[in-house]
């Protein structure tokens, strides 16, 4: 395997690895005590009001005497139901809350600044085109601070990483900042493991990296805020901008972008009102101070319980936890414009980048005892996992209501229980009212910050014309609603069978995300999908019988129809528009990256072409 590099001067910096039994002494001053008001403000509403309804709920079951399913079930209705809360209160925050402005730091203290780009088997005039368009629009920005630029290749195949060769002896050839790239000949750790052969090869030599994705991209100006607010804060170890998503042409990746676009800011901006200085960090897009970065995040292997070393996959969570252990800032900065990344192109593409995370932030569940980390940090790591232990979860309540019936006669549970003398009687069935008002409040709960998005943008004339005027807005939010609860159910199935896989330890593959959105043909489709079509269809059969609730309906039909939904998350995103800010009016970074792209294509496509 060739390995090309063209690298600066060494400059070593040790990464020792964490022990996780131990809390370090901390060198660095904490932050100062921070007022608890908007903490208070989002779990008490959250935790308040999830009691009353297991109270009301309890006050139900109760009134026959509880059996051991009823308890599981009620339960199960809390562990859901406070997580849906909770986005609530979150967004409650994010509406009242005024977070500091970001600072201006004055010019007087560059720094010398790393921008990252680890890659592995990634389009090459991509990942340099979008290189070469940052570059470029961070020299017009004429900034204080010093960058230069690294490709971190982890790529194995010999083809690819030719190629990137040739784009980068292009990119440094006009280049405005240094351009440098490494490919490493044992990937070994995967981009963990490629951080670290940076930090400890030629870290010292830099005071900050921003870190980045194959797909991401972000302004100059959004560039060197970040650097200019970690030069003004000197207790701040880690900054997180929040990307939006860019690259949307399928319906699906359209749908995930209006979501992130009309919804995302305001969940953003009440994480980061009330996390303050123990925010998180999401891999990418981010502004690290170096040295507290190699003196406290680096991360040790896990032991199994067979005794085999695991590495930590979703390593993001982890490493910012570890920085505030150690007493560094971690803040999270949504009014940073300019950060984007991709998303995936259909379902199945993001579904199967959803089972890497899953597996990942499972891992973060034997984190939780770490010595000394900050009860937010614990918090971040817990509610990590418990995003996706919540799917088993909402699954299992659908078993439970699908078995409760239609009616008492058609109860399975209290069929059983009536034939177990050991089992006292399940009480009564829920009613059709009682199943559509249970239904209701479960969608209005889920729901509830997407309405109180789009509120805020229809009331305010400005914001609701960057989406095309309020009616083309409530057009795009009826459509995105409805994709919504249609996929959903879809995802509840897939985000459980890989939860079971992660139990079972079945599924370590890491392969890279597919960038270009292409349609799967139907033998794909049927493979993937097969189980919740057999669900839905049971449940069909179910209501045809009528053994099941009709309540179910919305449900059942997304279940049933996986397959063709799956299908039509390919199809392209004109024909429902759900026009956004970004599409309406593209960013310039965006148009310069997609021309570099093409420039870069050619480039490298030449040779090619003229040895034919």
């Amino acid at each position: 395997m060739t390995a090309h590099s063209h690298m600066p001067s060494r400059a070593p910096l040790a990464m020792p690895e964490q022990d996780f039994g131990v809390a370090p002494d901390i060198a660095v001053p904490a932050p100062a005590k921070r007022d608890p008001i908007w903490r208070i403000a989002v779990f008490a509403p959250a935790l308040v009001t999830t009691a009353l309804m297991i109270w009301a709920l309890h006050g139900l079951f109760s009134s026959s005497g509880m059996s051991g399913l009823e308890y599981v079930l009620l339960t199960l209705i809390g562990l859901t139901f406070v997580w849906v809360t909770l986005a609530v209160s979150s967004v409650t925050v994010g509406l009242v809350g005024r977070l500091d402005p970001v600072a201006d730091a004055p010019p007087s203290a560059p720094l010398d600044v790393a921008l990252l780009v680890p890659v592995y088997n990634e389009t090459p005039w991509d990942v340099f085109g979008n290189a070469s368009a940052m570059l470029s629009d961070l020299e017009r920005q004429q900034g204080g601070h010093r960058y230069s630029l690294f490709v971190l290749s982890d790529t194995r195949d010999d083809a690819i990483a030719a190629q990137e060769w040739q784009a980068y002896q292009a990119l440094s050839a006009s280049a405005p900042f240094p351009v440098h790239y490494r490919r490493r000949a044992d990937n070994r750790d995967r981009k963990v493991g490629n951080l670290l052969d940076w930090i400890t090869g030629w870290g010292a030599a830099y005071e900050a990296m921003v870190v980045l994705d194959a797909d991401s991209l972000m302004t100059g100006r959004a560039i060197d805020r970040l650097a200019c607010e970690l030069a003004a804060d000197p207790q701040t170890g880690l900054i997180q901008s929040c990307p939006q998503l860019i690259g949307a042409d399928t319906l699906f990746a359209r749908m995930q972008q209006f979501s992130n676009v009309a919804y995302g800011w305001l969940l953003a901006e009440g994480l980061a009102h009330w996390s303050r200085t123990e925010g998180n960090y999401w891999g990418h897009n981010a502004i690290i101070r170096t040295r507290a970065f190699a003196a406290s995040a680096g991360i040790p292997h896990l032991r199994s319980l067979t005794g085999r070393s695991d590495l930590i996959l979703s390593h993001d969570f982890v490493e910012a936890s570890l920085l505030r252990r150690a007493g560094w800032r971690v803040r999270l900065l949504p009014r940073i414009s300019g950060s984007f990344e991709e998303t995936p192109g259909t379902l199945i593409d993001y579904v199967v980048r959803d089972n890497r995370w899953c597996r990942g932030n499972l891992q973060h569940l034997r984190l939780l005892a770490t010595r000394g980390l900050h009860p937010v940090s614990r918090f971040h790591l817990f509610q990590g996992a418990a995003a996706y232990l919540m799917s088993p979860a909402w699954f299992v309540l659908l078993v439970f209501w699908a078995l409760l019936g239609r009616d008492a006669t058609t109860n399975v549970i209290s069929y059983f229980n009536e034939a177990n003398p050991l089992f006292p009687n399940w009480p009564p069935a829920m009613t059709h009212i009682d199943s559509a008002v249970f239904l209701l409040v479960m969608y209005g709960m889920l729901l509830a910050p997407k309405f109180a998005s789009a509120t805020i943008i229809i009331a305010h004339a400005k914001a609701v014309k960057l989406f095309g005027g309020r009616w083309s807005f409530a057009r795009a939010v009826l459509v995105e609603l409805a994709l919504s609860i249609a996929y959903a159910p879809i995802m509840m199935v897939q985000q459980t069978r890989a939860v079971l896989r992660c139990i079972f330890a079945r599924g370590n593959g890491w392969n890279p995300q597919r960038r270009a959105a292409r349609a799967y043909p139907l033998t794909t489709l049927i493979k993937f999908h097969w189980v919740e079509t057999l669900i839905g269809a049971l449940l069909l059969a179910g209501l045809l019988a009528g053994l099941v609730s009709w309540w179910l309906i919305p449900i059942m039909a997304s279940l049933a129809l996986a397959i063709p939904l799956s299908a039509l998350s390919a199809t392209n995103a004109r024909m429902l528009r759900l026009d956004n800010p970004l599409t309406l009016r593209e960013p310039t970074i965006v148009a310069r990256a997609r021309s570099a792209r093409a420039v870069m294509r050619a480039q490298i496509e030449a040779p090619d072409i003229a040895a034919e």
